[in-house]
């Protein structure tokens, strides 16, 4: 990266930071996955235990790697429903990093989901969670105008006084999960409380994050010789302070072999953002998925597009109980 690149990143987090520590008005939205189903547990607390037996996911996201300042997030969970608590439990780490590491978030979580069955044919989960959130600022990455000489640019120290350099709060969400052997449909609250966001001045609240998603798993063709095939449509609905955001699309499956496309827009101007392809494998224990984010807003030529890859091992469950479970994507 040049000289002048960090530096033009500096003046654009600045920006960045004024707008957000506003005591009035909240601009920050929440690091998402584009195969959300892969990373249950972001979406939805509902789905903590859903796989019924342990289930650890790894997920990494390089988002616009063309870029001198693009992000990094990276996840790693686990969950398991457990008889005696009559529910599932799970825990999760996400670390987001923005700006060649000026910004970061560290977000710890621990859920849980009850399971209840209404009808012979639908069952309902009600989760729960609460998560500690640390954002950190490297003041030294940042760039004032009176670093700036007119003729050699950035050769001065800032007079500007370094403040607040770390946050901590406690969040909590919550979340609703119907489904069938063919259907399912959820909705997800997150940021109840509202935490404040700010690392400078005053107060700024994170705004609540809603978000309502649902699809359906139907077969194309009978199994054969174990071999079978299947369609999933889906959607997800999200909005968070003035950020409105809707998906679409779908998912294909023959045998272990799954591909997807999506479209991710917004509600603005401009509603067009990115269209999703999705390569993965899948057997009993173990899937693997790959996705890339093809930019289509106007920032095509400049953001370098997407990587997202996720890694999921799921083991056996120590119960033989009759256990309904979700048959949802696993990407």
């Amino acid at each position: 990266m040049t000289k002048s690149c960090i530096h033009l990143l500096g003046a654009a987090l600045l920006v960045g930071l004024t707008w957000s520590v506003s005591p009035t008005t909240a601009h920050a939205q929440d690091p998402e996955f584009s195969q959300f189903y892969a990373t249950p547990m972001l979406l939805n607390p509902a789905f903590a235990g859903t796989a019924r037996g342990p289930r650890v996911v790894l997920a990494n996201r390089n988002q616009w790697t063309s870029q001198s300042g693009h992000y990094e997030t990276q996840a790693i969970s686990y969950d398991q429903y457990f008889r005696s608590i009559k529910g599932g439990v799970g825990f999760s780490i996400l670390n987001d990093q923005q700006g060649v590491n000026t910004f970061g978030t560290t977000r710890l979580t621990g859920s849980y989901a009850y399971q209840q069955s209404i009808s012979r044919e639908v069952s309902l989960r009600m989760g729960l969670e609460a998560s500690y959130r640390q954002r950190s600022l490297d003041w030294g990455g940042l760039s004032f105008g009176d670093m700036i000489d007119k003729v050699q640019g950035f050769i001065y120290e800032t007079a500007e006084t370094p403040r607040g350099d770390i946050l901590r709060t406690v969040d909590f969400g919550a979340g609703l999960l119907a489904f069938t052997e063919k259907f399912y449909l959820g909705v997800a609250g997150h940021h109840l409380n509202e935490p404040d966001e700010s690392l400078v001045l005053g107060v700024s609240a994170l705004p609540m994050k809603l978000t309502a998603h649902g699809g359906a798993r139907l077969p194309l063709q009978r199994s054969v010789r174990g071999v079978e095939a299947w369609i999933s449509p889906n959607v997800l609905f999200r909005k968070q302070g003035e950020f409105t955001q809707l998906n679409v699309g779908l998912y294909v499956n023959k045998g272990p072999l799954v591909a997807g496309v999506w479209h991710r827009g917004y509600f603005s101007e401009d509603t067009r953002d990115a269209l999703i392809v999705l390569l993965g494998v899948q057997t009993e224990t173990m899937r693997f998925g790959y996705s890339y984010d093809i930019t289509i807003s106007q920032l095509t030529p400049a953001t370098g597009g997407t990587h997202e890859i996720t890694l999921g091992m799921r083991f056996a469950s120590p119960y033989r109980s009759k256990f309904r479970t979700v048959s949802c994507p696993t990407f």
